[in-house]
């Protein structure tokens, strides 16, 4: 058996993904390389946890007999591989320890038909049409129309066709994505039916867009997904070895210290976002790894550098399934089967090198030196335009399949799935899955990390996002002080007297509203990370209750410094009564409905998906709070059937706490004397005239009444506002309960609305 040794380093081996991809010859031999692949001639294909094992002794400066001048080896075996049409590399004849098998998938969907005018006219004069069931004026559609095949460990399995074909919705069917009740057919794996719970903790899902956080450099967006995919137990110098062997398999080591950047910041290229994207999903090493895509929008040198990496992932011990739109000759090299869809129904199912034939066989041969997928998908496109569409096709591809015999039982798995997972987490694969030394499916925990390892990784990760991109504060820093300005400059030092007391009312009732609008710019925050959200929540990366947890601290600290902000640009410059214990009450209560006001935002931003209609929602209901908050009109005159909106309104308790803070002194007087004439029309006559009435009224009422009597105390005026059910402290801690409320409601809107399933 000859044997080739390579002397090479993993740093000197990884550095250069583009000349690893010159190794390829699409017409002659591709030797496979097991990257640090074990001095054994065993045929198991090794992991990416061994290969992340190999990596952290090579950074650590041993070799593989504890010899730091050592360097790793390679040993490759030549006849454990049969070269295959465009020098694709197969497996040899151990059969694969994982089978995902799926038979007669067929998924459909309702939609109604658009109602035209004179469908509404038939419906009026044609009583038959008009007893007619909803049914009838309804179509369905199929998307997936009994569709079979296998996915098999070590190999790339993809599937093909025109856009509308249904290889997204086959993606997501495998990836339990649709709601079972509406999907027939089975799937399996190694023969026993896939539990979807499990399938989340030994698979990954790779979505067609990059849903990355933009200010994050590669290097730390991967960091952080190891925080959360890998357990507690690994220590941090570990897990930092298993990014950087992850960053130099994906070819990612010039741009490790770059942001992924967006519109506005730039960042990396596409092809490294693409590959970035597939390392977050993968650094827990994965049995199965679904990708939707994945080459959508590349150059071709990205397209097939990121394909490299899936065959590199698949070769690891993983069933790689993904879906591709129309993938060059370079890429068809390294793919192991394909399933050609044409609007539901499979068109061709078999490996690329059987392409040739089955064309021919068809009465379509493929032409020397064409692209066989561009040729097969440019004939599936032009049956479709034709009356019958691609029925011949679907047809002479089920006849062949019925002519195949069954697969051998050699090359299905002889483990049941609860070995094949021990084995595959023995071998090093599922580092989040397993219990410390434990090596079974039902070791494999739900979660990687306790909650509170999870709220601070989320909490970490915000905060490093959010302060490079300091002018968003700013703005909204800048916002809150011209506020305040302005109305410190309109309620400049008020006065006792009774015009006075009414312009107090005002401002407390135009700021305390404020506090509430200005949260608004916390809407597009999670409308922003959503995708992001439902990405890594779908296959356990971390709890929803930690995010909702998370988002709190991390909105927290802003809001301490927007509260004194305000406070300090108007408590003093209006002249607002009860010193400095009045200050800090003040700054409390604008701080609670800021918590108030952003958790009630928050909690729109999780019913809500879209910006504009979320920005509506948000400025009409707090209108709606302002209108019944008791400043417009007293709680005794607000009508029994809408006295309820007036306890659920959020500026209630808030303009109730403030008033009371300034009002609440029995002893302090806001009108005397003459002054009760004020904002009267007897407020027009001259001062003389106004004492003699008051004496006439002192006469009449037997009580001596001067020009210094006091009228009007703070505690009248409370009264007279209604404001006499709770104190100014039980109104800061009811707003502070409706902030934490609202979060409570956020989690609730996560749970039933994040499930990332189609119906």
């Amino acid at each position: 058996m000859t044997r080739f040794v390579e002397k090479i380093s993993l740093f000197d081996r990884l550095s250069s993904p583009m000349a690893e991809a010159e190794d390829i010859a699409c017409d002659g031999l591709l030797v496979h390389h097991h990257p640090l692949a074990p001095a054994t001639t065993d045929a198991q294909s090794v992991t990416l946890g061994q290969l992340f094992k190999h990596v952290g002794d090579a950074h650590s400066g041993e070799g593989d007999d504890g010899d730091p001048a050592s360097p790793p080896h390679h040993v490759l075996e030549l006849d454990e591989f049969s070269a295959g049409a465009c020098g694709r590399d197969h497996l040899g004849s151990r059969p694969p320890t994982f089978v995902l098998a799926f038979t007669n998938l067929s998924y459909s969907v309702k939609r109604p038909r658009k109602m035209s005018l004179f469908r509404r006219n038939r419906l009026a004069t044609d009583p038959v049409a008009a007893l007619a069931s909803p049914e009838a004026f309804s179509t369905t559609k199929t998307l997936l129309n009994s569709i079979s095949g296998e996915a098999r460990e070590g190999e790339i399995f993809a599937v093909l066709g025109a856009s509308g074909s249904g290889k997204s919705t086959l993606i997501d069917a495998l990836a339990n994505r649709i709601v079972r009740d509406s999907l027939q057919g089975s799937i399996t794996l190694n023969g026993e039916k896939l539990d979807g719970r499990l399938l989340k903790v030994i698979s990954a899902y790779v979505m067609q867009d990059d849903l990355l956080y933009p200010m994050l450099t590669v290097e730390e967006t991967l960091m952080f997904s190891a925080e959360f995919r890998l357990p507690r137990s690994l220590s941090v110098s570990k897990k930092k070895s298993r990014v950087q062997a992850l960053i130099d398999q994906l070819g990612l080591r010039s741009a490790a210290n770059t942001i992924i950047g967006d519109e506005i910041h730039r960042g990396v290229s596409g092809g490294e976002r693409r590959r970035v994207s597939i390392g977050i999903d993968i650094i827990h090493d994965p049995i199965i790894l679904f990708l939707d895509e994945p080459t959508s929008g590349l150059d071709s040198t990205s397209a097939f550098m990121v394909v490299k990496v899936l065959q590199r992932i698949a070769h690891s011990g993983s069933i790689v399934i993904m879906s591709v739109h129309q993938p060059s000759y370079r890429i068809l090299c390294l793919l192991d089967r394909l399933l050609f869809l044409s609007r539901g129904q499979t068109v061709y199912s078999g490996p690329p090198e059987g392409l040739h034939r089955f064309f021919s066989d068809f009465g379509h041969p493929i032409p020397d030196n064409e692209n066989p997928t561009e040729f097969a998908l440019d004939l599936i496109r032009e049956l479709e335009g034709t009356p019958t569409g691609a029925r011949s096709l679907v047809e002479f591809s089920k006849s062949r399949q019925d002519e195949q015999p069954a697969l051998v039982p050699a090359t299905r798995s002889s483990l049941s799935l609860n070995d094949a997972i021990g084995a595959s987490i023995s071998r090093g694969k599922l580092v989040s899955g397993a219990t410390e030394g434990t090596a079974s499916a039902s070791s494999v925990q739900k979660y990687a990390n306790p909650f509170w390892i999870e709220i601070g990784v989320l909490t970490k990760r915000s905060f490093t996002n959010t302060k490079r991109m300091p002018e968003l504060f700013a703005i909204r820093l800048a916002a809150v002080l011209l506020t305040g300005f302005i109305l410190a400059t309109i309620f400049w030092r008020l006065d006792n007297s009774p015009k006075g007391v009414q312009e107090r009312l005002g401002f407390f009732a135009i700021a305390m509203s404020t506090m509430f609008y200005t949260c608004a710019d916390a809407l597009p925050i999670f409308l922003q990370e959503r995708n992001i959200f439902m990405r890594e929540t779908a296959y356990n990366a971390y709890r929803r209750s930690s995010y909702v947890l998370s988002h709190a601290i991390v909105g927290f600290p802003p809001l301490i410094l927007l509260s004194v902000a305000f406070a300090l640009t108007t408590y003093f410059a209006v002249g607002l009564a009860g010193g400095m214990q009045g200050f800090i009450f003040f700054v409390l209560i604008i701080l609670a409905s800021f918590w108030a006001g952003s958790g009630f935002v928050t909690f729109l931003s999780g019913v809500v998906t879209h910006v504009m209609l979320g920005y509506t929602v948000v400025v009409a209901i707090l209108a709606y709070f302002l209108l019944f908050s008791g400043f417009f009109i007293n709680r005794d005159r607000i009508h029994d059937y809408w006295i309820w909106f007036h306890y659920l309104s959020l500026v209630k308790y808030p303009y109730e706490a403030v008033m009371q803070n300034e009002f609440d002194d029995r002893h302090k007087c806001f009108v005397r004397g003459v002054q009760m004439f004020d904002n009267t029309p007897l407020g027009v006559l001259p001062d003389v005239i106004k004492l003699r009435v008051l004496k006439s009224i002192s006469n009449s009422l037997g009580v001596n009444i001067t020009s210094r009597t006091c009228i009007t105390t703070g505690t009248d005026i409370l009264k007279q506002q209604s404001i006499t059910q709770l104190s100014k402290w039980d109104c800061l801690w009811v707003t502070v309960a409706w902030g934490f409320l609202f979060r409570f409601l956020f989690y609730i809107s996560l749970l039933l609305g994040s499930r990332n399933k189609r119906r």
